[in-house]
């Protein structure tokens, strides 16, 4: 850990960027590639077939999406949010951890879930009540997020999650293991930025990761589960900015931004 914890929460296969049925013309093929170059994409990534643009094999990227990827200038909205979100009816969250996890890990996840607790939402998260006493609470129906404990995650990530599916949270938290050895407030940051993305918030710069972790501009794109702007939250993104953001800062506090807040009060 040197100066950021990469925080990658989205696990689809696949960018679509924008489909096209239609071969593009050349003009707008040879300005969609120069936008992809432009965009941080190395050149093995992308393809021609049939006049139609792709990158990672297959995933279609149509010209307008490709200026998008270019647009990460201050107009960019801060708060983001999948197209599915948790329903009224699964508001009371178990978060589930094995026995094994380190002290570190459930002391941060209990802090985590303190984050959402002091807000006034309708999510009432609990961090792993019923392992081993039946009886405890909540008494109330509930949906589970399990937490687990993976030795190997895609594209050596500290952490990723699910997003919301059915009017329900997502289903699973991963975190590697060498998590168990950060400050205690990156952890907490860190599993609170992962419930965030399984109640369904995208990352806040997600339009240009350089944001927050440095390095060449990339967007993520809508990555299948949608990039839907949260009303009333600023325009914008700076490092440090968000806790939504796509890497954790050095020193980070572990609480949630303004901006966050509004985010979360604006949803549930």
């Amino acid at each position: 850990m040197a100066t950021r914890v990469t925080a990658l929460a989205w696990v689809c296969s696949a960018w679509m960027f924008g489909c096209s049925a239609e071969p593009a013309r050349v003009d707008d093929t040879q300005e969609t590639l120069s936008n992809l170059r432009e965009a941080g994409f190395p050149a093995s990534e992308i393809l021609v077939v049939d006049g139609v643009v792709y990158v990672g094999g297959d995933a279609a990227v149509s010209l307008q999406a490709s200026r998008e990827m270019l647009a990460v200038g201050g107009d960019s909205q801060e708060q983001y949010r999948t197209t599915n979100l948790v329903s009224a009816a699964n508001s009371t969250i178990v978060i589930r951890a094995a026995p094994s996890t380190p002290l570190t890990i459930l002391t941060g996840l209990v802090e985590a879930v303190a984050n959402y607790k002091d807000l006034p939402i309708t999510l009432d998260p609990f961090p792993d009540p019923c392992m081993h006493a039946p009886d405890c609470p909540p008494t109330t129906p509930f949906v589970v997020i399990d937490l687990v404990i993976n030795p190997v995650l895609p594209g050596g990530a500290s952490a990723t999650s699910s997003f919301p599916s059915g009017g329900k949270p997502g289903s699973r938290i991963a975190l590697g293991p060498g998590v168990a050895q950060l400050p205690a407030n990156t952890i907490k940051h860190l599993i609170t930025h992962e419930i965030g993305h399984a109640i369904g918030l995208r990352h806040s710069d997600f339009f240009n990761r350089a944001i927050s972790c440095g390095g060449t501009a990339t967007n993520e794109g809508t990555a299948g589960v949608g990039a839907i702007h949260i009303a009333g939250t600023p325009t914008g993104a700076s490092a440090g900015g968000s806790l939504m953001n796509t890497c954790i800062p050095t020193g980070t506090a572990g609480e949630f931004s303004a901006s966050d807040i509004t985010a979360l009060e604006t949803l549930y």
